[in-house]
């Protein structure tokens, strides 16, 4: 007796392989559930060890010891590097686009130095001493840097590499500036040593309401540019051609890198390779599109910062190590590696 053999699927009946669209969508939703994990572990781990019922305690129930070290201190911390990371992601995804250079980070158009010179100047000169008097100079100092980038680098009719060359200008003038007013002032140099380390062990809520407002609208600002960004990646002539206005994207971007590397570096001092690698690696599997390019590096930044600050607190218990120190420890041999994997490209 013969049985008939169930049908062969056809291509209307077989089942559509998944979309690119619907694989980073599918990406992101797991990025962020990373990213939940990573806060979570930043609120329960810390140089001072806590079992989760103490951690728990201290969230909800608890406002004394336990309140004090969950909430007062690492939750401020957690909800800061959030913002930080995501920041410094989002700046380092523009300025690579904005200067057709995957190795850039924000730290390529001068912000940082900036940031720093401007503090140095606060504290030798103007007596400042506490955490909230350095965010607004050191705000001020990125965005005059920023601008003045952006006027060296030609105004409206900047080119990318005429803004890579006035920022590597100016970085290294700040710099000899800072290393001079350092080394001759050793008040200045023993306060600067823990925020040029880059911090976020004196997070708080004064802290995070100060640069939340820079945040949220170097965000938005950024988060729109990515079709513009988008048709000037092709090239000027074929940027014109699809309608983009050159000049104008090129003056926003530069704004809204100097308004979310600002805030990062005044909230916890100059931070590095977050800015780097973030969006290089987001870059490998999203493709080009900074549709998907951006919200990645949104989401991802945090994470490599989250994570760096928890194992800071982890390997020299009980006292912790700088997110900074870690970050340029997890960064430099990423960079190099990554560096080799372009020139191999080329050849």
């Amino acid at each position: 007796m013969l049985v008939d053999s169930p049908p062969e699927p056809s291509a209307e009946t077989a089942p559509a392989p998944p979309t690119r669209r619907a694989i980073r969508a599918a990406g992101l939703f797991v990025s962020l559930a990373l990213l939940v994990l990573v806060a979570l572990a930043s609120i329960a781990i810390g140089a001072k060890e806590l079992s989760l019922e103490q951690v728990w305690h201290g969230l909800f129930e608890d406002s004394g010891t336990y309140g004090d070290v969950v909430v007062g201190e690492r939750l401020s911390r957690t909800v800061l590097g959030l913002l930080v990371g995501a920041a410094l992601g989002l700046s380092g995804a523009v300025l690579q686009a904005l200067t057709r250079n995957p190795l850039a980070d924000p730290g390529l158009l001068g912000i940082n130095a900036g940031a720093s010179a401007a503090v140095v100047t606060a504290i030798t000169f103007f007596g400042v001493t506490s955490l909230s008097g350095y965010v607004w100079f050191a705000f001020a100092g990125a965005a005059v840097v920023g601008a003045l980038v952006y006027f060296l680098g030609g105004s409206r009719g900047a080119t990318p590499v005429r803004l890579a060359l006035a920022g590597t200008a100016i970085s290294a003038a700040l710099y000899g500036y800072l290393q001079a007013v350092m080394i001759t002032d050793e008040a200045a140099l023993s306060k600067m040593r823990f925020w040029t380390v880059g911090s976020l062990a004196s997070a708080t809520n004064t802290t995070i309401e100060q640069v939340l407002p820079f945040l949220v609208v170097g965000t938005v600002l950024a988060l729109a540019l990515a079709r513009p960004l988008n048709a000037m990646a092709m090239g000027d002539d074929t940027a014109r051609a699809l309608g983009a206005h050159l000049n104008r994207t090129r003056g926003l971007s530069m704004a809204a890198a100097t308004v979310l590397c600002g805030a990062a570096t005044a909230a916890c001092g100059p931070i590095v390779f977050v800015g780097l690698m973030v969006p290089h690696v987001v870059r490998s599997f999203t493709g080009p599109d900074l549709r998907w390019i951006l919200p990645y590096a949104t989401v991802l930044s945090p994470v490599l910062l989250l994570g760096a600050d928890v194992i800071g607190r982890m390997v020299a218990r009980p006292a912790e190590l700088q997110v900074g120190i870690v970050t340029a420890i997890l960064g430099g041999p990423v960079f190099i590696f990554l560096v080799r994997r372009r020139r191999t490209a080329q050849l």
